[in-house]
């Protein structure tokens, strides 16, 4: 098996591959990394020039942004069943929910957080389009089947729950009965229990090191 490396702050979207790791339950490395110029240095830059994470390197591979490593990590393990076979039906819904998320989605959210104008004068040329069609868009396909794709839970509930759970708790969606559901469905996952505490543990001892 090829060793697996995975780049992370615990209070950063890297929770959410943590997830994923969880999910796939193979023996990764941690390599934790302070914001500020700790993630600018030349031998980080070279895993991922944005300076940003999380990122994984597996073997030589090297994969940044979250649902590409999301997608990519299900690939890599099929035997864990969390995503759909290449041509089976639900293969195209998986993809379309997890570039939903990571683009119109994040993009809506972002605008309801920060406050960006997205209006008559602009809403053609923007990803998310009106920002209410993105959240009302994500209710009404949760309202149909316990998972994004259906019955199965796949690596792109992994994205869809995480980025859920973080717009209600900040409040810039409503925490609807829809949502709630999902993510109370989703978040009960061993796996996702487990990651919760790894990262919590990690982000304590960070502050600890810091005092």
């Amino acid at each position: 098996m090829s060793e697996l490396t995975f780049y992370t702050h615990p209070m950063s979207r890297g929770r959410v591959v943590r997830w994923m790791l969880e999910e796939i339950g193979v023996p990764y490395t941690v390599e934790t990394m302070q914001f500020g110029p700790e993630m600018k240095i030349p031998e980080y830059l070279a895993i991922n020039p944005m300076g940003k994470v999380p990122a994984i390197k597996h073997g030589n591979t090297v994969v940044t942004e979250v649902a590409a490593i999301c997608a990519y990590l299900a690939d890599q393990f099929p035997e864990k069943n969390l995503a759909p076979p290449p041509h089976s039906m639900e293969r195209g819904p998986y993809y379309r929910w997890l570039f939903f998320m990571a683009g119109p989605f994040e993009m809506a959210t972002s605008a309801l957080a920060y406050g960006w104008k997205i209006d008559s004068s602009n809403v053609q040329a923007v990803g998310c389009g009106r920002v209410e069609d993105s959240v009302n868009t994500l209710e009404k396909v949760l309202g149909q089947s316990p998972y994004i794709c259906g019955d199965h839970f796949t690596a792109a509930d992994v994205l869809v729950s995480s980025y859920l759970w973080w717009e209600t708790m900040q409040k810039n969606i409503p925490q609807n009965e829809v949502f709630q559901d999902y993510i109370k469905r989703t978040e009960n996952r061993p796996a996702a229990q487990r990651a919760n505490e790894l990262d919590d543990a990690l982000a304590e001892q960070m502050s600890a090191a810091m005092v």
